[in-house]
């Protein structure tokens, strides 16, 4: 069987895949992750997924690739990873008393075939006081994650409830990704 790879330095996705018992190397590829003018955030994802897994193959050829790409979504906006303190803060009171979306895009790949898909996610945000958000921020969790929460983590205590994945919106939907990963092995 061809060497899976996964095409991230997300410790989030390492640890998803380890717990459904894959042995896989990593590769993480530099891409440029701008949102391209009037683009869906279901197109976004999907776009950089598909992208990450072809840069992949691009150095590994014989490999099985899965790649994926997961952000935070409301009213339409694209929430990324917070650039400061300032945005993290803009972002959250966005998100505060509300529902959004988690959307990740998911490639699985071989220098054959590619399958990409997109998982939806609705997460239910708590309402955060600004004493809440300073707390947050400075327990540095927040840094480098898309919409600047982590489900998994301290970001628990503000989501009351979601409706869909749990491992979508930790940055993996796992039971779509295994699905994907055994359409392109069979079709291979």
């Amino acid at each position: 069987m061809a060497h899976l790879i996964l095409a991230s330095s997300s410790p989030r996705r390492r640890e998803l895949l380890t717990q459904v018992g894959l042995e896989f190397g990593v590769l993480s590829p530099e891409i440029d992750e701008c949102v391209l003018p009037n683009e869906a955030v279901q197109d976004y994802v999907a776009r950089l997924a598909s992208e990450k897994a072809k840069t992949v193959l691009s150095q590994q050829p014989a490999a099985i690739v899965i790649a994926a790409d997961t952000t935070v979504s409301i009213d339409g906006d694209i929430l990324g990873k917070p650039e400061s303190k300032d945005h993290a803060f803009a972002m959250w009171q966005q998100l505060s008393g509300r529902r959004h979306q988690v959307y990740s895009g998911v490639c699985v790949a071989t220098a054959e075939c590619s399958k990409t898909i997109v998982v939806k996610t609705e997460v239910e945000f708590a309402v955060m006081q600004p004493h809440d958000m300073e707390s947050y921020w400075n327990s540095q969790e927040p840094l480098g994650k898309a919409g600047a929460y982590a489900i998994q983590g301290l970001g628990a205590q503000f989501v009351p409830a979601i409706y869909g994945s749990y491992s979508n919106v930790v940055g993996l939907p796992l039971f779509e990704t295994l699905q994907l990963l055994k359409a392109v092995k069979a079709l291979n």
